[in-house]
């Protein structure tokens, strides 16, 4: 695998390149989550196009200006966080609530040079990418927000003309669809356009709950929870016995990160079709992909972390609100703020264990089809009230995000192209117990799905020796792309 070390310029910060707006903006309820307070990182590998007659001649100064420009659509980006000690009338949370100073002074901006081509990154491009460290500048205590830049961005020139660009996020001013939504700002200004093709939208106003309407049942918490149905017989595990260690109490927290890995598994079409045809075929004909690894990983992770079976483990699926399944609380084109719902199921480990993959799968199915309004409103209110999401009582968690279609057709520079990236995990892992599904190409160029996840090291271990037998797989060596941090 390539190592090399970036030659980087000096941090600098880049403010709006025209004057904006003096004012103050308060986030929704779900940016102002208290788990959102930490930069999310994200990397994208761009080729550029040979012989294209708009290409610039420095891609990291063309990109710089661009971004300045764009702050002057996106000046909120260029403020400062500032939290709010003072209680807000009638209660609900307001003492340490954010806001956005819109003071204009800039996001951190960082040139780079690195002595290695994009094919050297690795063909296919799939995660973990070499060096990541040397693709993002120094974002400090990735956990504090407050005062500080909410952008941080390097671009890295490559050998062959293409470029990486490496972001740190402040996660409460936007989340993955609206930095991306950024992103194609720059894309748009840096290839010549007179302006964003999509212009921002604030309205944090739309998903906070005083602007919501009133629920229908006033227990928020229980009412997002779809629970396996205890009506059905138990069946055996459908892809054979693997040993299973002791109850424990909850080693995702307890484990030190020296004693956790990472991995990424790659999931392509032969791999896919394995899963499908363990379903009954009506089911297999309507389940998503997403559905599918959903279902499986959920499994093979309550396993191999070894819980009891009559603990209950519990899914999050986290939602995009944009989604053509909100037709009761569309948000307007452009909303770049966060606008994520998250739909919970629970089940106890044991009989997650040994029921059908159908019966999960269908869990999932309906847990990601069950976001009703009231849901949804019943959602935010609780947010608004908890401050976080989720609730800080709930344990033994898996928390998954569809990152499949943010960068689909969105980030084209024109005289470049996103050859691939996502979330790599770097930096902090206390954002990172969940997983991540990410677009990718596999070895035969096949449209796939990586999948990451965190896990303590015995526990990957019984990981890969569960997914290896719904896989069929003989050596569970195969199925990863990486083995440790």
């Amino acid at each position: 695998m390539v190592t090399f070390t970036a030659r980087r310029s000096e941090p600098a910060l880049l403010r709006p390149a025209r004057p904006t707006p003096r004012e103050t903006k308060a986030l929704s309820d779900l940016d102002d989550e208290l788990t959102l307070r930490y930069y999310e990182t994200v990397v994208g590998f761009f080729r550029c196009r040979s012989g294209d007659v708009r290409r610039p001649a420095d891609p990291a100064k063309a990109i710089r200006a661009a971004l300045a420009e764009a702050l002057v659509y996106y000046y909120p980006v260029a403020g400062r966080l500032r939290e709010e000690i003072e209680e807000a009338a009638g209660g609900g949370g307001g003492a340490g609530r954010m806001v956005v100073d819109c003071t204009a002074e800039g996001v951190v901006f960082v040139e780079a040079d690195a002595d290695v081509r994009l094919e050297e990154f690795g063909q296919p491009l799939l995660p973990p990418y070499p060096c990541v460290e040397e693709l993002l500048c120094d974002a400090g205590d990735t956990k504090a927000v407050v005062g500080k830049p909410l952008l941080l961005m390097q671009v890295t020139r490559l050998k062959c003309g293409g470029f990486v660009l490496g972001l740190h996020f402040c996660h409460n001013i936007a989340d993955g669809f609206g930095m991306a939504q950024l992103i194609m700002a720059i894309a748009d200004l840096a290839r010549g356009a007179p302006a964003p093709s999509i212009l921002p939208v604030w309205r944090r106003d739309l998903l906070t709950a005083r602007c919501l309407p009133v629920p229908a049942t006033r227990t928020p918490s229980s009412s997002l929870v779809v629970a396996m149905s205890p009506a059905h017989e138990p069946a055996p595990h459908g892809g054979g016995a693997v040993a299973r260690p002791p109850p424990a109490a909850n080693p995702m927290l307890s484990t030190p990160p020296d004693r956790m890995v990472v991995e990424y598994f790659l999931f392509g079409p032969r791999e896919v079709s394995t899963l499908r045809g363990q379903l009954p075929a009506h089911l297999a004909e309507l389940t998503t992909t997403f559905e599918l690894l959903t279902a499986v990983t959920w499994r093979c992770r309550t396993a191999a972390l070894g819980y009891g079976p009559n603990q209950l483990v519990r899914l999050i699926i986290t939602m995009n609100a944009r989604g053509r399944w909100n037709a009761h609380t569309p948000l307007p084109l452009g909303y770049y703020g966060n606008a994520h719902v998250s739909a919970l199921a629970e089940a106890p480990a044991g009989d997650l264990l040994v029921r059908p993959l159908a019966d999960t799968v269908e869990l999932v199915r309906r847990t990601k089809r069950g976001m009703t309004r009231e849901r949804m409103s019943a959602m935010v209110e609780t947010v608004a009230r908890l401050r976080e999401w989720p609730p800080p009582t709930m344990e033994r968690v898996y928390e998954v995000s569809d990152s499949k279609w943010i960068a689909v057709d969105m980030l084209k520079f024109g005289w470049a192209f996103l050859a691939g990236g996502g979330i790599p995990l770097a930096g902090d892992l206390t954002s990172k117990l969940g997983s991540d599904h990410m677009r990718c190409r596999n070895a035969a160029g096949e449209l796939s799905t990586v999948v990451s996840m965190l896990l303590p090291r015995v526990a990957m271990a019984r990981f890969k020796k569960e997914m290896a037998v719904w896989l069929n797989k003989d050596d569970d060596k195969s199925l990863t792309i990486m083995s440790s941090l």
